[in-house]
């Protein structure tokens, strides 16, 4: 019966016990968070021998509270900070430059800290909106969609076409006085496009028969000076390739094109 009593108490207890949650700090980086700020010290400079100190009597004072289980990320947390105080510790050779043991702390400390504040702050408009009530709409359909009419007497008011007409030549004038006199009557440039080859072709079609055509006529005819450039140039390939050749009876005469077909 004393047994049956006993085992039925410790059933009671098991059911009874609860999960330890640290009351103040929610994590390592929560308490070291919570020494840096105590200390009134730099998170980019932590005086990493005195804040292990510190740290290490916290750890100690929960030991006596807490499970090891919830203990276990505090005590890695302990590990870290050992091993970089006893890294600070070790003397360091003067020329050897190597990267502070404290930068990756330092690294996760400011993480924590930006997402801590912002969950803060997330709390509080959440606070907030608790205490906000919306009203819902009333308003009748026919006065939600009711647009005023526009009233052209009311916008023009006393101003009449004569008026319009002369702020209007008003503007005109003084753009005009504006504008460049030489720039303005500038056209706008497009660039043509005339191949060597296609004007070739023409060429030889226009003397094919001939007994010779007149090179000054040839050129003259041409629409742009562009032209004039790649008709020169086509009768150079031309002569070039033997299909066409040139004729002067003596100098500053006529030059004369025949077709060597």
């Amino acid at each position: 019966m004393i047994e049956r009593d006993l085992e039925q108490s410790m059933k009671l207890e098991q059911s009874m016990k609860i999960d330890i949650k640290l009351d103040v700090f929610e994590g390592p980086l929560d308490l070291l968070l919570h020494l840096i700020e105590k200390n009134k010290v730099s998170i980019y400079d932590i005086p990493i021998v005195e804040i292990t100190n510190q740290y290490m009597e916290y750890i100690r004072e929960m030991e006596k509270s807490y499970s090891m289980e919830s203990m276990s990320e505090f005590l890695v947390m302990a590990a870290t900070l050992l091993k970089i105080k006893s890294k600070m510790l070790l003397p360091q050779p003067e020329k050897e430059e190597e990267e502070d043991p404290r930068e990756e702390l330092v690294r996760r400390l400011t993480e924590y800290k930006i997402y801590k504040y912002a969950a803060e702050e997330l709390k509080d408009l959440s606070v907030d909106a608790q205490k906000v009530f919306f009203k819902s709409e009333t308003v009748p359909e026919e006065i939600k969609h009711y647009e005023e009419p526009i009233r052209p007497g009311e916008i023009v008011g006393d101003v009449t076409l004569e008026k319009l007409n002369q702020i209007f030549q008003m503007v005109m004038r003084r753009k005009k006085d504006r504008e460049d006199p030489v720039r303005s009557q500038f056209g706008k440039i497009q660039k043509e496009k005339y191949k060597v080859e296609d004007r070739m072709d023409d060429i030889r079609c226009q003397i094919r028969g001939l007994k010779r055509i007149n090179f000054r006529t040839l050129l003259d005819i041409q629409p742009v000076k562009e032209m004039v450039i790649v008709t020169f140039l086509a009768v150079l390939e031309l002569m070039k390739v033997g299909e066409v050749k040139v004729v002067q009876e003596h100098n500053f005469a006529e030059i004369y094109l025949d077709s060597c077909e």
